[in-house]
Formats: structure tokens, sequence, C-alpha cells
């Protein structure tokens, strides 16, 4: 039993609130225990200058912690974006890509942003998670505008933690878990359980193939649960 009462294969609760915010054409809240990311995605025409007269679109992202979401206030990133923000954006970016055909978008940009408002570890695989609700709305906003026939995703996406923490492994790490934990892991996979990106550090000595096998499960059963969140969640689109 974990220190807020979880079995060691046991996702936070995870609700996902859909049509968050009024504007965007895509929108989602995802809260994953205390960790809230609110998750946008907008529509430019436009594409960076390396698809100019390519006829494809393009996705990419953005990501920032709000100034209130941490214990000690986190300093807005006015001037310069720092490398764990850097890293993160291009890690939801590349995650998103490898579920939609750009060619269809014609030479528009799908902005995706995710804005944490408060940080319990988790974040970036929130980010994603939450990131793939807003964008399916996304495109069912181009459609009715009929920008796009049909929306051109390949697969879906979910992502998730796991590390080991006092030698257990576990699924879906808080902050106090992931501050103590001697692997974090961080997984993201297609609904056809296959990878997207695996991130793994040992924090503390090593680990083996054998506790990896361990994670690596961990990690499959919670990201099938989080699709069966995003199915319900979407059900209706």
């Amino acid at each position: 039993m974990r220190s807020d009462g979880r079995q060691s294969d046991e996702l936070r609760p995870v609700k996902i609130t859909r049509g968050y915010t009024k504007f965007a054409p895509g929108s989602a809240l995802i809260e994953a225990g205390d960790t809230k990311v609110i998750c946008t995605a907008s529509v430019e025409h436009g594409v960076p200058s390396f698809l100019y007269g390519s006829g494809q679109g393009w996705l990419t992202a953005e990501y920032g912690m709000l100034p209130g979401s941490t214990a000690m206030r986190k300093k807005r990133d006015t001037y310069k974006v720092d490398g764990r923000t850097t890293e993160i954006q291009r890690l939801i970016g590349r995650s998103l890509r490898a579920i939609i055909d750009l060619t269809p978008l014609g030479e528009r940009t799908i902005w995706i942003d995710c804005d944490v408002l408060q940080a319990d570890g988790g974040t970036r695989t929130a980010s994603i998670t939450g990131a793939y609700v807003a964008l399916v709305d996304a495109l069912n906003w181009m459609i009715g505008r009929e920008m796009i026939q049909v929306a051109p995703l390949t697969g879906k996406v979910a992502a998730v933690s796991v590390g080991i923490v006092d030698g257990l492994p576990v699924l879906d790490l808080n902050y106090a878990e992931d501050s103590q934990a001697e692997v974090d892991m961080n997984i993201i996979m297609t609904d056809a359980g296959e990878f997207i990106e695996l991130q793994g550090t040992a924090e503390h000595g090593t680990f083996g193939e054998a506790q990896l096998q361990e994670l690596l499960a961990l990690a499959k059963k919670g990201i099938a649960d989080l699709f069966r969140t995003q199915n319900e969640v979407l059900k209706d689109s």
C-alpha cells in the first residue's frame, strides 16, 4: 500500500473534462490525482518555412507551468524557455504527430498548448493524454468547417509514468514518489500497443531487465485504463 492508499498497479483518479474552454476548437482539462493540466488545440493557417509549398500541415506543442502550480512560485518563461520545458514541448508534439496524417490538413498548423494548473507529478504524461482529447475535437471542428473531410488520425495516444520506489515497481507516480524514486520512467503508447517513446532513468544505482519488464507491464495496464477513460469522454464525438 502506497502513501496515498493506492495499490502498486493503480492509477490515481483520472478525470477528463472535454470542451473546458469556450474559444479553442478543442480543449480538455485533465485531472490525475492532484495534477491538473488544461490542454487546448488551435488551428492556424500557415506552416513552418520548411513546409512552405508542400501542401502538408503541421502539429506542434507548447507546455508551461503556471506560477501557482507548485508550492514555490514558478517564474514564467517570459524571455527564455528552460531546457525541461523545451524537452516536454517536443515530447508532446512528437507523441501526437505519431498518430496523425498531416497531409490532409493542407498548409495549416495545429497548436497544442498544455498549461499546468497544479503539479503533483506526471504533468508531461497527463498533458499527452489530455491533449489527445483536445486534438480530436479540433479535428471535428475542422470537419464542421469543411477544412478537412475526415479526421486523419491513425491511432490513439496516452501516456503514464512508472517507477521503482522503495524497491517496489509502481504505476503513476505522484510528486512525493517521483522525488524519491530509484527508477523513473515515462511511457507513451498507441492503442495498437506500440511504443512512441520510453524515457527511463535510474536515479540511484541501476535496474535490470526483469525490473524493466515489470515496469512495462504496469505501464501497459495503466495506459489501457487511460484509453478507456478517453473513449468514454469521446464516445459521442
